[in-house]
């Protein structure tokens, strides 16, 4: 066979001869551009992400729950951490931020986990003894011909997370998997995990799983935060933007409390659906009416960049303020 510098285009060679100084690891990236059909600038991010330290170093228990072969394949897909700094958020974000975020960057995510992927779906639906579960994201894995599940987390892992990922792993063997299909996999991805945490939890669970980090792009460069004005300066400058922001609040908030008694596919859009559904399904704290009858108008007219009174927007404020700690924990 023709040598791998044969086998690519010249910028590649050259990208991999002025990055990579490690033969073996050079070798390997020359490997998986050829594999996977990366473009230039792919090979150049894979290189700049380390893929090839992140390679196969998530923690899992594949080695004792797959077949030989299978668990080398499977330890090999699974990283540790992924990179999703394609997405517009910075470390601060919530869970269904980050999983809309993956879904409207599907090309990305597809390929930060690496060939042989097949999306499936978010929030897939599985009833369980007459009661609703939802994955965060379904994938089947061409090569393993094996669902893969994947659970997102924004903090550090949890010993619960692989009771629940368990769970939903017994679901889908059950009611989606094929005979000639592999057994089904887990992937939690969290923020942050203890190695000895995360050996005690799978030690002695029944399905394959493993669990990884992630990382997202800091909110601002350090210099860049720096120059810009902080929230106080903006707040005191422009009033109406310490509302904008208090909508935002309220808006994510509402969404945490309906997240657990609604559909995924049927939750309301628009902060004036949120609150009437929260009224509907009886969760409103007091003041819900008053809220969306006084202050939404005010928020309106802020978002809208019309023109409001500024006692407006502190009478405003200070309502959504009180509203939000009645509202409490989702």
């Amino acid at each position: 066979m023709q040598q791998r510098v044969a086998q690519l285009p010249w910028g590649h060679n050259i990208r991999l001869i002025q990055s990579v100084k490690d033969p073996d690891q050079r070798l390997w990236y020359a490997d998986q551009s050829i594999e996977n059909g990366w473009s230039r600038r792919v090979l150049a991010h894979q290189i700049e992400s380390e893929l090839f330290a992140r390679q196969g170093a998530a923690l899992t228990n594949f080695s004792r729950t797959l077949p030989t072969p299978q668990s080398d394949l499977a330890q090999e897909l699974v990283k540790d951490p992924y990179s999703f700094d394609f997405l517009p958020f910075g470390p601060d974000l919530l869970e269904r931020d980050l999983e809309r975020g993956l879904i409207e960057q599907m090309r990305e995510l597809i390929l930060e986990l690496g060939k042989g992927f097949a999306f499936v779906g978010s929030q897939h639906h599985l009833e369980v003894g007459g009661q609703d579960f939802y994955l965060d994201l379904l994938f089947y894995h061409l090569r393993l011909r094996a669902f893969i599940v994947i659970e997102l987390k924004v903090e550090d892992f949890r010993p619960e997370f692989a009771g629940k990922l368990n769970f939903y792993l017994s679901a889908v063997d059950d009611q989606l998997r094929h005979p000639d299909d592999g057994p089904s996999i887990g992937i939690i991805l969290c923020q942050g995990r203890n190695e000895i945490i995360v050996e005690y939890a799978l030690r002695d669970t029944q399905k394959p799983m493993g669990v990884a980090r992630y990382t997202v792009s800091p909110s601002l460069p350090k210099e860049l935060e720096r120059d810009l004005p902080t929230f106080e300066d903006l707040t005191a400058e422009l009033p109406s933007f310490a509302l904008v922001r208090a909508r935002v609040e309220l808006e994510h908030r509402l969404r945490e409390r309906l997240e657990m008694s609604t559909d995924a596919r049927e939750r309301p859009r628009g902060l004036g659906k949120l609150l009437a559904e929260l009224e509907t399904r009886g969760l409103a704290p007091a003041g819900t009416a008053e809220l969306r009858e006084s202050v939404l108008p005010a928020m309106n007219r802020v978002a809208h960049a019309l023109e409001i009174d500024a006692g407006a927007i502190e009478r405003a404020l200070a309502s959504v303020r009180q509203y939000l700690d009645r509202l409490g924990d989702p």
